[in-house]
Formats: C-alpha cells, structure tokens, sequence
C-alpha cells in the first residue's frame, strides 16, 4: 500500500490514501465514502471493482451487478496466489480483441455451399481465430460482397482456409479485411460461475493447478466466516482444516494437497509484487469493460508463484516461528518467506539503470518489500533523462512540479517517502564505457544484483555485458503497449541476456515492394526506402566521398552491382541534379514525380499489359499482382502540390539552399517545368519475382 505512511496509521485508508491518489491526475475526479456498500451505493457506477472482500459479499453484488448492466471484476491475493475474476454481462461487444492492426489476407477462393470456404493466396497463414469477423472488399465476379456486413468465420485445419458463416458465392480471387468486431456470449453472473468455472489457463506448465485453487479459495472463504480470521501462517491445523474444508466443496475431486496448504500457510500474506500485478490486471480488465478494447479474461484467473519458495530444506527455513506476525510493516511478507529472507532483502545492494516507467515500478516495489532498506543495503539508481510532462502519464512517481528535474533525483525521493528506511541514492549518468570511471571494479564488486529499466537495446547489452564480466545477477524487462517481457539472468544458471536474439522480421521481397504492392505494410516500406534513397543515402556518401579519401576505394569492393550504383548516385547528387536554386529545386520535385507515378508505371504496363496471361492462362495482373495505373500531374491538385512541395524543400534543404512555403508561388514556377513526353524503352527487364532477381544479379 505505497500511497500510505506511517504517520497515517489509524486512519481511515480510503482517505489518506486520497490526496496523493488524486495527484495523479488532476483531470480524473476521486472520491472516497466510509458508507456501507448497498444497492444504492453501486447503481450509479458502470463498472464495480471488489478487492479482499468475503464471499458473501462478492455474490450479492455480483448478481446486483449482472442483473442492473454494471460490469464487475473481483480481485484478491494471497501471499504468492492470486485471484481474478469478470462479469461484463451479457451484451458486451469487443471492438478490437488484440490492439493489433487490423489483419488482412488475399484470398484465392471462395467456394460455393454454406458456410463458404475461403482459401488464402498461397495458403498462407492468415492470422484469422474463430470468431473473428471479416469484411471483403475489391472482389471482382460477386461485387455484392464488397457491400455485405461483418461476416463471421471459423478456422478450418488445413493452413489458410477459413468458413465464412452464411457466405457461398464460388470466386476468384479477392481481398479479406479483417473487422475487429466480436460480441462476446453472455457471461455467468459469479454466483452461477463460482459452480461452473471457465478457467483461463496462464501457466501450461501448472494446467492442472487452477480448478485446485478454485476450489481452495471457497474453502478459505469458509475458514474465515467460521473463525472470523484467516488461517495463521504455516499453522499445521489450520492447513489441514483448509484442505478437509475443500474437499466439502469439491467432493471425489483429486486435489494436490500440498498446492492446498500452501494457500492456507499464505492466507495473511501480502506482498507488494504480486498486489501489483493481480491489481494491474484488474485495472486493464476495467479499461476493456469501459472501452471495448482488447477481449476480456473469460471469466476465472488464476495464479500463483510457489517457484519463489525455496526449494531444500523449506520446512526448516519456513516455520510457524519464523513466519509469525513480529507488528512489522513487513509482517504480510514474512508470513510468506520468514523473517530470516526479511533480513536479507534489508542488506541486498541493488543498482537500478534508468527511472523511467520500469524504473519507477521497480524502485516502488523494491521499496515495498524492504530490499536495500537495513543498515548495510542500499539502492543506487541512476538515469541521465529529465522529465517531461508526456511521462506523467505511466511514470507514477512523478508530478507536475517535478517537470524539467532529473528522473532519479526525484524517483528516489518519492520511493524514500514510501519507506523512510529505504537507502537508496541517485545519480545522473548515462551507462557506457565512459562512465566506468564512476561504475568501476569496486561498484560492482559488492553489489547484489542489478536490475535493467533502459529503453534501447544498446544500453541493454552493455550493461549484460558488465553483469556477465563481474558475475552479477540481472533481471532485464521491457514493454510495448499492453505487452510485455521480464528475463531473469542468474550466473552459472540461466543464459544472459545477449546470449539470444529476436528473430528476424518477416521481409518483404524487393520486387513486391518495388513493382507489385499489394498490402499496407508495403506501402510504408515503400515509403521510408523512398526517403532514405531519397534525402538520406545520397547525402551520406557525398559526405564522405568528399572527406574519405578512401571512400572510392571501399566502394569498389562492394559486392554486385553496388559499386557502379553509388558513384552513379554520387555524381548525380554533385553534377548531374545538383540544384543552383531553389526553382531548380522543385523542377527535381515535379521530375520525380512524374517518374515514380506516371512513367515507371507506363513502363511497367508496357513490359505487363494489363490483359496479359502467363504461360498457364491466367491473367498476370490476378491475385497479388494488382495492376496500376499512370497518374496525370495537376498543379491544382492539393495532394500532388503536397508532395512535390514537401520533395522540394527536402531536397533544397540537403544542399542548403532556402525552400518555400508558398504554395502559389510553386504552383506558378511548376507551369514553367518542362517534362520530356513518356516513351517506353526498349529492353527494360522487370523482374517478377525476388528468385529471378537473385539469378539475374549473379549472371552479371
């Protein structure tokens, strides 16, 4: 419970933990009320969270909250297990199931019959699950599918086939959209669930785990309305109690035993990650329930990390003595590990490298659990970023006024307020080769571990690179949007972080991209390799043609045809296009852009007609192949002006020569470009495939 101190023991927790709740956000409005929950209380509300509330509490507002259109989620943690459980009712409608980019696929065939079965070009895999949603567009032989509405599809078992649910048409091919829109069926209200639970699965390796702890929790909710407390930490009879309770629930279920008293040992615990993360699923199931965005948990969640115990001599390390409450901030944590690893955790040293979100997070929870908070721990956290308004949106430890101040200045001064024992110190560098004057030997040397919150791979690998060369634990981490990685390195025990790497992305062929595009994602390709071969490659090796003076030299040992490339690039970037002014400059533009958009494309339909067949009687420009067609430049047209504006001034700001703005004034100097007629030429090979490419290039 970071937001509250100790000087707010006694109070109410709602309402000391107002104020600096409501800091967060000035635009989010927060109450808090000592009322009783009732009827009343909730009904105004769309969406009900309860945490660490009993089991008779949970049933009536759940069948209030079902039957009144109010979503509901309920979370709860114990020790190392945790709880999740949502309702979102019964006409809850997902807009987008993945945060993905909507997917997309060329489909060959839609054969006749109901369902119709599409089949994706080359069998490829599409991407598409059941129950997605599909829309089709650009079909050419049953145009009225381009106008039909979402149509609902089952993946069939062999690759790249779909059903589409009540589509039969017999087509060639066309293009698929996917249209991220999926009504999820009716949900149990959690008194129905509780009996028949739809469990999801988060640890395959423990599948068998869940409907255990399912039945576990009822017994514990037992436990306590008999007792009025829950079972006492690694109390043998209250355990036992537990598991017999369970067996009520559940009877002729074979239960793990074990998995059961583990849950009764834990039933006081209380620890900071695990609150973090069970509460972090919690409010995103609440962002689905109030956007519609991303497929909400169908409907259970368990979890658990017993591997945190130890693994010998457990019995002995985890006593009823050890484990017995000591009126200690940390007494939710040491009911789970013993006060011996509290001890521990105060004397670890720990170097956090960066304060960013991570950062953030990380430090919270170190300061949580007590690491680096006993006389010979410490903390040294260390980012050379400063903050900016944009962070104070995930970056949680951070407020309006600390805008502009370092980030590890002022981290370790909000994780210090948290927990005054916390030593921890900040610095403001960068972490490299020329700050190892400062992290040297003896830094390293007598820490414990260091944990990773950087946010370039460059960074990342130097300092695994540190951690492997002094044998120091590392937990590396990272996010993009909602998803997420952690990498725990451990010396002599798990691989390092630089010891694997991503696999490559999925590249497009050249020639798809060069000639026959057919997909958003080449559209973008293509425009970024415009740019660079356009405004970036050119500039750099005139740069250096002009300063290495064994710039030609290397060139020409570039393999294929690169070499004859560059110096051709190099001399029309000095001799042959080089601009003395800036109507010179958009005389380029308008150029390029009659080669790119009218002329490249006449002579590839010149090379390609468009009712073209192969060798097998199909039409060329079919399936991916899509055919273009030549535009006509018009001055008054916004988007042709656009660009060759944009190009223009590009290109005049490579040579330094000042551009304009004016619109006008580029619209009158394009009347007085010259453009020579198109005329296809003669022997111009265009390759149809990457393959043919590659032969070609190693003929030469």
């Amino acid at each position: 419970k970071f937001y509250l101190r100790e000087e707010d023991v006694g109070q109410n927790r709602a309402e000391a933990t107002l104020p600096r709740l409501a800091e967060l956000n000035a635009y989010v409005a927060v109450t808090s009320t000592r009322q009783p929950l009732s009827q009343d209380l909730l009904a105004p509300f769309q969406v009900v969270v309860l945490t660490n509330s009993s089991l008779e509490e949970q049933l009536w507002v759940g069948d209030f909250c079902h039957s009144h259109g109010i979503k509901l989620v309920v979370a709860d943690t114990r020790g190392l297990f945790g709880q999740l459980f949502c309702d979102f009712g019964d006409d809850m409608v997902v807009t987008d199931t993945n945060g993905e980019q909507p997917l997309s696929a060329m489909v060959s065939m839609v054969t006749k019959g109901c369902p119709g079965e599409v089949t994706c070009l080359d069998e490829a895999r599409h991407g598409f699950e059941t129950g997605d949603f599909v829309t089709f567009t650009e079909v050419e032989g049953m145009e009225e599918l381009n106008s039909c509405g979402p149509v609902e599809i089952r993946v069939l078992g062999e690759p790249g086939r779909l059903g589409a649910l009540g589509l039969g048409g017999g087509l060639p091919a066309s293009w698929a959209l996917g249209a991220h829109l999926s009504p999820l069926r009716p949900q149990k209200r959690l008194r129905e669930a509780l009996v028949e639970p739809e469990l999801m699965i988060t640890d395959f390796g423990k599948a068998e785990r869940p409907p255990i702890m399912h039945w576990g929790w009822q017994a514990l909710h037992r436990f306590i309305h008999q007792h009025g407390r829950p079972p006492r930490p690694r109390h043998q009879g209250d355990a036992a109690e537990v598991v017999a309770l369970t067996r009520e629930v559940a009877p002729g279920a074979e239960l793990d035993e074990e998995l059961l008293r583990e849950l009764a040992f834990q039933a006081t615990g209380d620890l900071a990650p695990v609150n973090a993360f069970i509460g972090g699923l919690a409010a995103q199931e609440v962002m689905k329930a109030v956007s519609g965005k991303f497929t909400p948990i169908t409907q259970w969640l368990y979890f658990d990390a017993l591997e945190c115990l130890p693994e010998e001599n457990k019995e002995t390390v985890l006593t009823e003595e050890q484990c017995r409450p000591r009126n200690s901030r940390y007494d939710g944590q040491i009911a789970v590990f013993g006060a011996e690893l509290q001890a521990k955790l105060g004397a670890q040293k720990y170097f956090v490298v960066g304060a960013g979100a991570i950062g953030c997070e990380l430090l919270k929870n170190f300061a949580m659990v007590g690491l680096g908070c006993g006389p010979e721990g410490c903390i040294t956290v260390t980012d050379m970023d400063t903050i900016e308004k944009s962070n104070l949106n995930r970056q949680f430890l951070f407020r309006p006024w600390d805008v502009t101040k370092l980030k590890s200045e002022r981290a370790a001064a909000a994780v210090r307020e948290m927990n005054p024992a916390l030593r921890v110190s900040s610095r403001p560098d960068r972490v490299g080769p020329d700050t190892e004057r400062v992290y040297d030997d003896d830094f390293f040397e007598a820490l414990d571990g260091v944990a990773n919150a950087l946010d370039n791979v460059d960074a990342r690998l130097y300092m695994d690179r540190r951690c492997v060369y002094y044998r120091k634990p590392l937990l590396e981490s990272g996010t993009l949007g909602t998803k997420g990685n952690v990498q725990v390195v451990i010396p002599f025990l798990s691989e390092s972080y630089s010891s694997s790497q991503d696999p490559p992305e999925k590249a497009i062929p050249i020639c798809t991209l060069k000639n026959f595009p057919n997909a958003i994602e080449h559209t973008l390709q293509w425009a970024r390799d415009e740019f660079e071969g356009l405004f970036k490659q050119p500039a750099e090796n005139v740069n250096q043609y002009l300063t290495d003076p064994k710039f030609v030299e290397r060139t020409l040992r570039l393999a294929g045809t690169q070499p004859l490339e560059v110096l051709e690039a190099v001399q029309r970037s000095l001799v042959s296009e080089r601009p003395r002014a800036w109507p010179d400059c958009v005389a380029w533009a308008c150029r390029h852009w009659h080669r790119q958009y009218s002329n490249n494309i006449r002579q590839l339909l010149h090379n390609f007609p468009p009712g073209q067949k192969t060798n097998s009687g199909t039409l060329f420009w079919s399936g991916p192949k899509r055919c273009p067609h030549p535009l006509v430049f018009d001055p008054d047209n916004p988007l042709h002006l656009d660009y060759v504006m944009a190009a223009a001034n590009l290109f005049a700001q490579s040579y330094g020569i000042g551009g304009s703005r004016d619109r006008g004034a580029v619209a009158e100097l394009l009347r007085h470009v010259r453009v020579p007629p198109f005329a296809p030429k003669a022997g111009v090979r265009i390759h149809v495939s990457d393959q043919e490419l590659q032969s070609a290039t190693a003929a030469l």
